[in-house]
């Protein structure tokens, strides 16, 4: 059995839409010896603008991966106008875990990176309560305690900023983290905080929405999982699931199907997240399946 982990570099590209964006992208990665594994592309003909998802086998690049994003810009993205990002994926991303009481999604994630189907490194856990310490123990993850309250807000950002920069964190998951992030904050960390929330909103707001929503006779329970932005919870939407409910179900049993799907929708969130599968274009997203 062949157990060597193939190289692949990742391209996520957007620009005004024109003639020929295909065949520059691909003439540049077969020219230099590339072999497309992977080629998803989107016009978005009311506003003009192209997008696309490329990947390829580095095993016979003949450019260096660290000079691929000089060359590609060179040779073909300045003369698009492209927006390009590259990536590869043998990178292992580093996600920092923020938690406070709820643990059905913190505990999925942390299940999933164990057994390996979450490929990201996790060498850190923030909350503003002990509660989940044990199981980041457990895994031997660091576990830092920050309490937040209107007088030390600023103060406790600014050391979970200085964790954040010590275990050099690629990206943020807030797994039902009951706080509101400063705008300065989530500006510093722009489409690299993934939350994920109830889809009641706004029509039930507040702490009990399962209960809200169960009197008046909702007969959808959806959930969503979006890049968090300045304005709350209106964010470049990743990920959404529904799952229908009727009058048989119990207030319990809403609340248990409700978690069970923010579960699945924050999991693939962080999964188009980590394999590079989606780009953000205005307060929208491109993702590719």
């Amino acid at each position: 059995m062949n157990n060597e982990i193939k190289q692949s570099a990742i391209l996520l590209i957007h620009c005004n839409d024109r003639p020929g964006l295909v065949v520059a992208i691909t003439d540049f990665i077969h020219n230099n010896g590339g072999n497309i594994l992977y080629l998803d592309q989107h016009v978005d003909r009311e506003n003009g603008v192209f997008f696309m998802r490329v990947e390829w086998d580095l095993k016979d690049f003949v450019i260096q991966r660290e000079k691929i994003a000089e060359y590609f810009s060179t040779l073909v993205g300045d003369r698009y106008g492209m927006n390009a990002e590259l990536h590869f994926s043998d990178e292992k991303p580093r996600m920092a875990l923020y938690v406070s009481k709820m643990a059905h999604c913190f505990y999925d994630l942390l299940a999933r990176y164990e057994s390996g189907e979450l490929e990201v490194d996790i060498p850190l856990i923030i909350s503003n309560h002990p509660d989940m310490k044990t199981a980041a123990e457990r895994l031997g993850i660091e576990y830092h305690m920050l309490a937040i309250n209107r007088e030390n807000k600023q103060q406790q950002e600014n050391k979970q900023r200085i964790l954040l920069a010590e275990h050099n964190i690629d990206f943020i998951v807030l797994a039902r983290y009951m706080q509101v992030l400063s705008d300065n904050f989530v500006k510093d960390y722009s489409q690299r905080i993934i939350n994920i929330h109830h889809s009641f909103l706004p029509a039930f707001p507040g702490g009990r929405p399962y209960h809200s929503a169960y009197e008046r006779g909702v007969k959808i329970i959806g959930a969503t999982s979006h890049y968090v932005t300045a304005e709350l919870d209106a964010g470049p939407i990743i990920e959404q699931d529904v799952v229908h409910i009727n009058h048989k179900h119990s207030v319990e049993d809403i609340i248990r199907i409700g978690r069970d799907l923010e579960k699945i929708v924050l999991a693939r969130a962080v999964r188009h997240h980590v394999h590079h599968d989606l780009l953000v274009y205005k307060n929208r997203t491109v993702v590719f399946e």
